[in-house]
C-alpha cells in the first residue's frame, strides 16, 4: 500500500457518499415526494451523478490508479474494483450520464400514470428516450470493456456474468417448466382446496406485524425505516435502510411477504463489512447475490413449513378468529399456490423465472435494436403466451408493471433467478452447516440461518464475485440443480 491508494481510498469515500445521497433521494421520490417535485428531483439526481462521476473521472484518478499498490485479502480486491469502477466511468461522458438520471426520471415519473390507466402510448416516448440513452452508454462501455453492449449493462449489476452464460441456464429453466408446471397442477388440483383466511386485515394491525416478523429476522429499526410505495423495494445505506411495501386490506400476504423479502435486502446491507464502508470492496457482491439474500429469507425460511407453524399463530394472534386456517398445510396451500399469472411480483416460485426470461429476451432484444419501444407491448403478450400459455388484458398488467426499464434499469433482470437458484443452493449450505436450523425456524427465531449469511455471504462484501462467493460458502459455484430440485421437493411431491 502507498500514498496513491490512500488517496484513492479518501477519493472513493466520497464518491460514495455522494451515491448515498443520491439513494436517499431516490427512495423519497418513491415513498414521499408530491409529485409536482419530479421535475426539480431529476435535476438533483442529475447534478449528483454528474458530481460523482467527475470525481471519479479527472486525470489525477488514472494517475494514481497507475501508482497504486494494495496487497492482502481486501487491499488487493478492493483496488482491483476501484480499476473497474474507472474503466467503467471513463467510458461515459458527463453529459451522458446527467441525460440519463434526468431521463430515468421523467420516464419513472410518467410510467406511474401510464401503468395506472393503462396508457403505454402515454409513457412510450419516455421510455424511448430512455433506451436510447441505455444504447448509447451500452456502446461506449463495450468499446471499452470488449463486453458485447448487452453484457457491459449486465455487467453493472452482476460483475462476471454474461448473456452467454444466462441464456443456456434460463433455457434449460424453460425445458424444466414445460413438464413440471403441468406436473405441479395437476397435483395441487387433486388437493383439498384451501380455506380462506378470516380477515379482514387492518392496515395499521398489518404495519405492525410486518414491523414484528422483519425484526424476527434480525432488522433494526434504529437503522432502519419500514414505509409504502408503488413498487416494494430496498434502498437507502447500511446504516439507514429504508424498506417499503404496500398493503391491501384483503391479503395480508402480499405485505407481510414484501417486507419479509425486502428485509432479506436489508439484512445484507446491515451485514457489510463495517471496516470497509464506502469502499467498493465494502459494497455488496452484486444484484444476484443481494437477490439471493431476499430470496432465501422469503422463499426458503419463511415459506417453508417450520416457520409457516410459527407464523401462522401469529397471525392468529394478530388478527383473531378461527385458528384453524392459520394451520401451516393450510397457508402452504394459500403462498405455495402455483398459477399461471400475469404479474411478477405476485408470481410462485416455480413459474416466476418464467417472468424474468421474458424480460431477459426483450431487453436484450431492445439494447440490440431488434425489438422498438413501440413493438413492445405485442412482443411482451407473444412471449408470455410462449412461456406460460396466457396473454394479460392490458398493458398495466404486461409491459407496464415494472419500474425497472423505465427507471434505467436493463441489464437487472437475470439477477432475479440467478438469485433464486443461489439462494436454494445457499440453503441447501445452511442446512447441511448448522444443526437444528429449521428446529430454530420453528420457533421463529432467524438467529442461526442470520448467523451463517453474515459470515458466508454478508460479511465478505464485494471481495468475492458471485461464483466465487458461492465456492466460499457452498464448496460450489452456481448449481441451478439445487434449485430444481428444491421445487421438486416443495411442488411435485405427491
Amino acid at each position: 500500500m502507498n500514498a496513491a491508494y490512500d488517496r484513492l481510498k479518501s477519493r472513493f469515500a466520497r464518491i460514495a457518499t455522494l451515491g448515498e445521497a443520491q439513494a436517499m433521494l431516490h427512495w423519497d421520490a418513491s415513498a414521499m415526494m408530491p409529485p409536482g417535485g419530479a421535475a426539480a428531483r431529476g435535476e438533483q439526481l442529475a447534478t449528483l451523478a454528474g458530481l460523482a462521476h467527475d470525481l471519479l473521472t479527472v486525470p489525477a484518478v488514472a494517475e494514481d490508479l497507475a501508482d497504486a499498490e494494495a496487497a492482502g485479502e481486501w487491499d488487493a480486491p478492493n483496488l482491483d474494483l476501484m480499476r473497474r469502477v474507472h474503466l467503467r466511468a471513463s467510458a461515459l461522458p458527463t453529459a451522458l450520464v446527467e441525460a440519463m438520471a434526468r431521463a430515468n426520471a421523467a420516464c419513472e415519473t410518467i410510467w406511474r400514470e401510464a401503468k395506472a390507466t393503462a396508457d403505454f402510448p402515454l409513457v412510450r416516448p419516455a421510455l424511448g428516450e430512455v433506451v436510447r440513452l441505455q444504447r448509447e452508454m451500452a456502446e461506449a462501455l463495450s468499446g471499452l470493456t470488449g463486453l458485447s453492449p448487452y453484457d457491459s449493462l449486465m455487467e453493472g449489476f452482476q460483475r462476471g456474468v454474461t448473456a452467454a452464460e444466462v441464456e443456456p441456464v434460463f433455457s434449460a429453466y424453460e425445458a424444466f417448466l414445460a413438464d413440471a408446471l403441468p406436473q405441479a397442477e395437476a397435483i395441487q388440483a387433486r388437493r383439498p382446496a384451501a380455506v380462506p383466511l378470516p380477515g379482514p386485515f387492518p392496515v395499521a394491525a398489518q404495519k405492525a406485524l410486518c414491523q414484528r416478523m422483519s425484526e424476527r429476522v434480525g432488522l433494526d429499526y434504529a437503522h432502519a425505516r419500514l414505509d409504502e410505495s408503488l413498487h416494494p423495494f430496498c434502498g437507502g445505506t447500511p446504516n439507514d435502510v429504508r424498506i417499503t411495501t404496500f398493503y391491501a386490506a384483503d391479503d395480508v400476504a402480499k405485505a407481510l411477504m414484501g417486507v419479509l423479502h425486502e428485509t432479506g435486502h436489508a439484512q445484507y446491507e446491515r451485514g457489510l463489512p463495517a471496516a470497509w464502508a464506502r469502499q467498493p470492496v465494502g459494497e455488496a457482491a452484486g444484484m444476484a447475490a443481494h437477490e439471493s439474500q431476499s430470496l432465501i429469507i422469503e422463499m426458503q425460511a419463511c415459506r417453508s413449513d417450520p416457520f409457516l407453524a410459527f407464523l401462522g399463530d401469529e397471525l392468529h394472534r394478530t388478527f383473531g378468529g378461527d385458528a384453524a386456517p392459520y394451520g401451516t398445510a393450510n397457508l402452504a396451500a394459500h403462498w405455495r399456490h402455483v398459477s399461471r399469472g400475469f404479474i411478477r411480483v405476485d408470481a410462485d416460485e416455480l413459474t416466476y423465472p418464467a417472468h424474468v426470461i421474458l424480460r431477459f429476451r426483450l431487453e436484450r432484444a431492445l439494447i440490440g435494436g431488434d425489438l422498438t419501444v413501440a413493438d413492445l407491448p405485442e412482443a411482451w403478450n407473444a412471449g408470455l403466451r410462449g412461456l406460460l400459455g396466457i396473454s394479460p388484458p392490458d398493458d398495466a398488467r404486461g409491459c407496464l408493471q415494472d419500474i425497472h426499464w423505465h427507471d434505467g434499469a436493463f441489464g437487472y433482470f437475470p439477477s432475479y433467478t440467478l438469485g433464486a437458484m443461489a439462494a436454494a443452493q445457499l440453503m441447501r449450505a445452511a442446512r447441511r452447516d448448522v444443526p437444528g436450523l429449521d428446529a430454530a425456524l420453528a420457533l421463529g427465531d432467524m438467529r442461526p440461518l442470520m448467523g451463517w449469511l453474515r459470515e458466508k455471504v454478508h460479511g465478505q462484501g464485494a471481495r468475492l464475485g458471485f461464483q466465487d462467493l458461492l465456492r466460499f460458502a457452498t464448496g460450489k459455484p452456481l448449481d441451478p440443480a439445487d434449485f430444481t430440485d428444491h421445487l421438486r421437493a416443495r411442488y411435485l411431491a405427491a
